[in-house]
């Protein structure tokens, strides 16, 4: 009886032909789909959230809006406005002096020898305070045109 039963149940070589082998490369699909299905999902619940985010923070500014109308006129009064508008003035005419002191400086003949030509982010962002400061003239202009038409007053 012993000898029609060649493998016990619990052998090894039972379990083999029952369970085939698996190798590295089938672990590592598997290893793999698993981390795909499961950042897949970690996704979806991100832009599940984002759209939740992006909902509370329209009806949000769709209330502030309504009910920010009336604080901004307070915030338009002379007494706040005058002031912020001349600290704008004021840094922009502080920033391009330095920008004009800094390009009279590197122009002079006493100073040639020690120069370094300007890297292109050096001269992008000398650019950049030239444009931003020229820009701030611009709005404070627009700003007390429009002010002085609409209440006629600066």
């Amino acid at each position: 009886m012993s000898g029609s039963f060649s493998k016990s149940p619990h052998s090894e070589g039972f379990l083999r032909q029952i369970i085939p082998s698996e190798d590295g490369r089938t672990r590592g699909v598997i290893a793999w789909s698993s981390f795909f299905f499961a950042l897949l999902q970690s996704i979806c619940t991100f832009f599940l959230a984002l759209s939740g985010v992006r909902l509370v923070i329209g009806i949000g500014s769709v209330v502030l809006s309504a009910s920010i109308a009336a604080g901004l006129e307070k915030l338009h009064a002379n007494s706040i406005r005058l002031p912020m508008v001349g600290l704008a003035l004021l840094g922009s005419l502080l920033n391009l002096a330095v920008l004009i002191q800094v390009r009279d400086l590197r122009g002079r003949p006493a100073s040639r020898w020690r120069q370094r030509p300007l890297s292109s982010k050096e001269a992008r962002m000398e650019r950049i305070q030239w444009v931003l400061s020229f820009a701030t003239f611009v709005l404070i202009a627009i700003e007390e045109y429009l002010h002085l038409n609409r209440f006629h007053n600066l």
